[in-house]
């Protein structure tokens, strides 16, 4: 891994640290705006910085190495927190549907067949039938390529119709899901 752990390494490494760590950390709250990840994003670095010291430590410009870490580290956060709110505003923007007399025990059937399909295959069924997202923004909420939506919801869908009946399933999840969500239902 790199590491070093001579006593020289290590009292420079200390006093790297002592020099840096405010500087660094003040550098991830202004690149995040999170006061409360700035720490966490300092010490992430200091510690990939520790495991590669030898290489650090003989560089022109360590605390510019330093904080180009911190940068990689902030933007690698800012990343994940956009794609987390898209993927959460896919949820929540979908329209209520409200449905009249709805059919319990298909619904309680249709989430039983779902639970029992692995966590990809149900993401992406009832991503697609329940709320009725395309193949694109499917796989952007999950993270996942458009290849790979098609596939799921394929192998998902004839899972279904399996394990339901051959008899409208896109029709009966989509239905169930949408009595789910107004009757305030969960997966439980």
């Amino acid at each position: 891994m790199g590491t070093v752990v001579d006593d020289a390494a290590s009292v420079e490494f200390h006093a790297f640290f002592e020099r840096h760590y405010a500087e660094l950390s003040r550098l991830a709250h202004l690149l995040t705006g999170e006061p409360d990840a700035a720490d966490d994003l300092a010490a992430d670095a200091l510690l990939a910085l520790w495991h590669r010291w030898d290489r650090v430590r003989a560089a022109d410009h360590p605390a510019a190495y330093a904080r180009g870490v911190v940068a990689n580290l902030a933007r690698t956060r800012i990343r994940s927190a956009v794609r987390e709110r898209r993927r959460i505003a896919l949820f929540w923007s979908q329209r209520e549907e409200k449905v009249e007399n709805p059919d319990v025990a298909g619904t309680v059937d249709v989430q039983e067949a779902l639970r029992r399909l692995p966590f990809r295959k149900r993401a992406c069924v009832v991503l697609r039938h329940a709320f009725d997202l395309s193949e694109k923004d499917t796989a952007l909420a999950l993270g996942v390529s458009v290849g790979t939506v098609k596939s799921q919801t394929s192998k998902g869908m004839a899972e279904l119709q399996r394990l339901l009946g051959p008899q409208n399933a896109p029709l009966r999840v989509h239905a169930a899901m949408a009595r789910t969500s107004d009757t305030g239902g969960r997966d439980r």
